[in-house]
């Protein structure tokens, strides 16, 4: 069975309803979350050797033999199956067909829509299928605030904002920086914007986003500045440029509600996690300057770009610093018309 954003909950804290629970998606620190958080639910514990049988891509093949296997101390078993892909179906077919109550968590980060692993999954009505993709905007918002609450640690609005727009994609990396929050702020605390950019304001992410808003307002001094500071940080190219995507993105969303007929300023206030106050007059100029088609033409050759830079051999660090100056330098020519 499909299971959507509003259904996940239900199936992560009541997960002995289902006999398989595939977790498939872009985000695998949000899959690696959601198995842990099921896996606990279920067995009241992660480190129960007789409960709990962790499988890798080299021990697929005891999948039937652990799920079928009875639990020497009572209560179900739960089999974590990391890396699953198409090559599975035959032996969960097979586990399907038997009489055992093992609940079977398949982990498969960027499995296929037209996987048939994940077609046999949203089929059956003994099996949940959940999507695990990055969270953005308010999803991502109220995540952290769980998260934090869970520590007894409140944090103000604009802080969120400002916090939202700068973690990762991964769950497991934004999980990391919460937590490292959340100790910041010790039990029953509170964060405002200045503990949160104290924390988090000198990370890699920030560099980018500096190079990402000069790049695009033309700034060609700062943009190789903030990009040569971001990867001294250590920031890969392909996370640099899918900052910039994401930029290029919120400029697009922004200048296509203004060509819908919305007034510049009710088009930003759509946005979420809104521009952040001090760079609003950055983000202002950028909007001046780019059209929507060239914004569009801009994400297809990023798009593009990040392939490039993903094959086999590629001088991503060349590429990157190349199309980045390439586009400072667009932006530049944009200003003088």
């Amino acid at each position: 069975m499909k299971i959507d954003a509003r259904g996940t909950v239900r199936v992560l804290n009541d997960p002995g309803a289902w006999r398989v629970i595939l977790l498939h998606g872009e985000d695998t620190g949000l899959i690696r979350e959601r198995a842990l958080q099921a896996t606990h639910r279920l067995a009241g514990t992660l480190d129960d050797p007789f409960r709990i049988a962790l499988l890798d891509r080299e021990t697929h093949n005891r999948l039937e033999e652990e799920a079928t296997a009875l639990s020497l101390m009572g209560g179900r078993r739960v089999v974590r199956v990391r890396d699953a892909s198409d090559a599975l179906l035959k032996p969960i077919e097979h586990v399907l067909a038997q009489n055992t109550d093992t609940l079977v968590i398949l982990e498969a980060p960027g499995l296929a829509s037209r996987s048939k692993l994940r077609q046999l999954m949203e089929k059956l009505p003994v099996c949940a299928s959940i999507g695990c993709y990055p969270e953005e905007g308010r999803n991502l918002e109220a995540s952290i605030t769980q998260m934090l609450g869970a520590h007894h640690v409140r944090i103000d609005t604009d802080a969120l904002h400002w916090l939202a727009g700068r973690l990762g994609a991964d769950r497991a990396a934004a999980r990391s920086e919460v937590e490292k929050l959340a100790l910041y702020a010790g039990d029953s605390g509170t964060l405002a914007l200045e503990d949160v950019r104290a924390c988090i304001g000198d990370a890699g992410s920030v560099s980018v986003e500096d190079a990402a808003f000069a790049a695009t307002e033309g700034n060609r001094t700062e943009t190789d500045t903030a990009l040569e500071r971001a990867l001294a940080e250590g920031t890969a190219p392909i996370a640099i440029i899918r900052a910039f995507m994401g930029h290029m993105h919120r400029l697009r969303r922004v200048r296509a509600a203004m060509a819908a007929g919305q007034s510049r300023s009710d088009a930003l206030k759509t946005l979420r996690p809104p521009v952040f106050f001090k760079r609003t007059a950055s983000f202002g100029r950028a909007l001046e300057l780019w059209s929507l088609p060239a914004l569009s033409n801009a994400l297809v050759e990023l798009q593009a770009l990040e392939l490039a830079c993903k094959q086999s051999g590629a001088p991503d660090l060349l590429l990157c610093r190349r199309h980045i100056a390439t586009l400072a330098a667009r932006a530049a020519l944009y200003s003088r018309r």
